[in-house]
Parts: structure tokens; sequence; C-alpha cells
């Protein structure tokens, strides 16, 4: 598994945000279409009917945020370990983001949670807001994109690539 700008890829499965377990929302990206996953939002939205595919609510990484983060994760393991039954790290789920598709069918708001925990560089949301316009612009584009990521994914061994390297893999498959 590695995460690639706003993408999650597993194997050969694309996700925006983080891949969802149990009933989490999140929002994957097939051959097909765009998949709504998880409680109150779930259905296929085929390619052909997609004509938009934008994401907001995006957090963006920042000294703030990574201060933030550290700070909260500091607070909670002293609470867990003052009080071990009483909170739980795992309890508390990461931010939501907004997949918003516009089809023939309506416009549908869909959530993902947040893959990064301190938010995403500004550079990759640019381009993986870049690559999720491309995916709606004709069938060829969105089947040879799709099928780069997926290979990449499968081919992939040892977690998310640095920074550089995120960056060039979404500008390769942005076009």
């Amino acid at each position: 598994m590695a995460m690639v700008g706003l993408f999650w890829i597993a194997e050969g499965d694309v996700y925006v945000g983080a891949k969802p377990s149990g009933l989490a929302p999140g929002v994957r990206l097939t051959p097909e279409g765009v998949v709504a996953l998880g409680d109150r939002q779930s259905g296929l939205h085929l390619w052909e009917d997609v004509h938009a595919l934008t994401v907001a609510d995006v957090p963006v990484k920042s000294l703030k945020r990574r201060v933030g983060a550290v700070t909260n994760l500091a607070i909670g393991t002293v609470k867990e370990l003052a009080a071990p039954m009483s909170h739980s790290l795992a309890e508390e789920a990461p931010p939501l983001m907004t997949v918003r598709l516009e089809s023939t069918r309506g416009d549908h708001e869909l959530s993902a949670h947040v893959a990064a925990a301190v938010g995403y560089p500004q550079a990759e949301v640019a381009l993986s807001r870049a690559l999720l316009a491309r995916l709606t612009e004709g069938a060829a584009t969105m089947s040879t994109t799709l099928a780069a990521m997926s290979q990449w994914g499968r081919a992939r061994e040892g977690g998310s690539p640095r920074g550089a390297e995120r960056e060039a893999l979404l500008r390769e498959w942005a076009g």
C-alpha cells in the first residue's frame, strides 16, 4: 500500500483518500466508474456519466498542522498512560475530504477519510486535482491512466515513495 498525492493505492486498487474499512466512507476508482463505499453512501457512478470529479476540504500540510498533530499525539499518549481503559487513540477517526462528482444523473458529494496525518503538500494537491480532472476526459484517457496507477501499485514494494517521486508519478499520470 502506498499514498501518492490524494490517492491511496493498495495493490491494484485506487482510492481517493484513505482505503476504507468496515462502514467507513471511501471512494474507489475502478475501470467501470467511481464507487462510493461505506455507510450512508454507496453506488457506482459510471465513467460515461461522470463530467467532473473534484476534491474539497483537503488539509494542506503546514508547520501549524504538524505541530498540532504532534501535540495531539503527545496528549493522547499521556491520557492513555494515565487511564488506559478510558480513552483510546484508535477511537478518533481522521478528518474527511469531500469528493464532488458531477454526472448526467446529478451532482453528488461523497466522503473519504484523509490518509495524510499532517495534511498533503500543496503541489501534490494541485497535481491530484489535475489527475482527477483528466480521468473525466474520456474512456481511453481514464482507462490508460487508471491502468498505469494500478500497475504501479501492484509492482510497488516498501510503502509510500518520497515527495519528489510522488510528484513525478502524479505528473506522469496526469499527462
